[in-house]
């Protein structure tokens, strides 16, 4: 348990000036930050990030599940770029299966059909979002609460920075912003979990 803290940066070796290494040891910059943690959203391993995106979507796909884990055993690694990647792949799973779910209902796949059509994830994205926008007054109040930021918002940032690290850019993103990515994901996957019950 001691190494595993330690390879996450929870914890860091040496306690004073005058202890400085092992077995002396204190709470890094990044653990004080988890410890004082008092977001909606908080975890510290694949087992309870995995508890709680299921406790907020109880119907996640289970190869979403596969995915998300994937990324956070990543991201307890030090492995960050592997780690977005894997929470974007996660992203535009649950996207296309919202997507899915709408072409296999006649009464909304006609609405969406253009939808399929388009490339890439992007340009379904944008696509599904022009024709969601003509509808969502006829949304009921949950729904449309937060729908804009939940789903074209989130998607949108998780995609570039997994585009970043899936791509030879160089580009390196810290821990901190990982978490935060690995944090948007659950109201994303919430919002599409609603959306597909909408469209059921």
């Amino acid at each position: 348990m001691f190494w595993a803290l330690f390879r996450e940066g929870t914890i860091t070796l040496g306690l004073n000036d005058s202890n400085r290494e092992f077995p002396f040891f204190r709470v890094s910059e990044f653990g004080r930050r988890m410890i004082a943690n008092q977001q909606a959203y908080f975890f510290h391993d694949v087992s309870s990030y995995e508890r709680l995106v299921k406790s907020e979507v109880s119907a996640i796909d289970e190869t979403t599940v596969l995915y998300l884990k994937e990324a956070m055993q990543s991201f307890r690694a030090g492995c960050v770029l592997a780690a977005t990647v894997m929470l974007g792949v996660a992203t535009e799973h649950t996207f296309l299966l919202l997507v899915e779910q709408i072409e296999r209902n006649p009464s909304h796949s006609a609405i969406f059909a253009n939808v399929s059509n388009e490339r890439t994830i992007l340009q379904k994205a944008n696509k599904f979002k022009n024709i969601l926008d003509q509808h969502v007054r006829s949304f009921p109040a949950d729904l449309r609460e937060d729908l804009d930021t939940h789903f074209a918002g989130i998607l949108s940032i998780i995609r570039t920075f997994r585009n970043q690290s899936g791509h030879p850019t160089g580009k390196i993103m810290d821990r901190e912003q990982a978490y935060v990515l690995l944090q948007l994901f659950i109201p994303y996957c919430k919002k599409m979990y609603q959306l597909m019950a909408h469209y059921s």
